[in-house]
């Protein structure tokens, strides 16, 4: 029987409090759960720790790359394996946690979620180039496990601005073992925080770029 307490969601936020107590009961039928509050200034903080949710702080705005290190970082040093992120906008099913976490606890180092539908041409790009260098089809969903000792053994996860893809990336080129798994996205009511337009996609394509030339190996990999 799995040991919920080895796996953990990490949910970056900014400003979901119309959704991020949804997300956590879902999520919460299955795991723990922290949520990186990224310096919100509606009451998403306030909220998740009344649904339940380890709460971790950003006094100010420092960005969804930042967020999603806070937290696995976070995890690591509250003596959890494993840890799966999702999106706090409520555009992934909750339940497809614990497929992650199957994936991971069978031996994987990082499972990674193909969405059925990209959101800008700058992420259908980026999946194309990634597919054909490195076999990831979707390095830009939200929704990722990881082994906490593939983190350990990076030390951090941002050291550019990746828009998330900075560790599949290096763990790809480390030989790492992943595994990906199809994800259903429900359509959100409102703007995405990351944008949609022209800056949007050239951010994405920057994070390409920047992977293309500094996501580099891990030097030793001790997992």
């Amino acid at each position: 029987m799995r040991n919920r307490t080895e796996i953990i969601a990490v949910i970056p936020a900014l400003n979901e409090a119309n959704t991020i107590e949804r997300v956590i009961a879902g999520v919460h039928l299955f795991h723990d759960v922290v949520v990186v509050d990224d310096g919100s200034t509606d009451n998403t903080g306030n909220l998740a720790l009344r649904a339940g949710a380890f709460v971790v702080t950003h006094v100010r705005n420092r960005g969804y790359d930042q967020s999603l290190e806070s937290g696995l970082l976070w995890a690591l040093k509250e003596g959890y394996k494993y840890a799966v992120t999702i999106d706090a906008d409520g555009q992934h099913n909750a339940t497809t946690v614990s497929l992650f976490a199957d994936e991971l606890l069978a031996g994987a180092d990082m499972v990674i979620g193909v969405r059925d539908c990209k959101q800008r041409w700058g992420e259908s790009l980026f999946a194309l180039i990634s597919n054909i260098i490195w076999g990831i089809r979707d390095p830009l969903c939200g929704m990722k496990g990881y082994r906490l000792d593939l983190v350990r053994c990076a030390g951090c996860c941002n050291t550019y601005l990746s828009v998330g893809t900075e560790l599949c990336i290096r763990a790809a080129r480390s030989g790492c073992t992943i595994r990906q798994v199809p994800v259903t996205t429900c359509e959100r009511h409102d703007l995405p925080r990351f944008g949609s337009g022209l800056r949007a996609n050239l951010r994405i394509l920057r994070a390409l770029w920047l992977g293309l030339i500094r996501a580099q190996a891990f030097v030793m990999l001790r997992i």
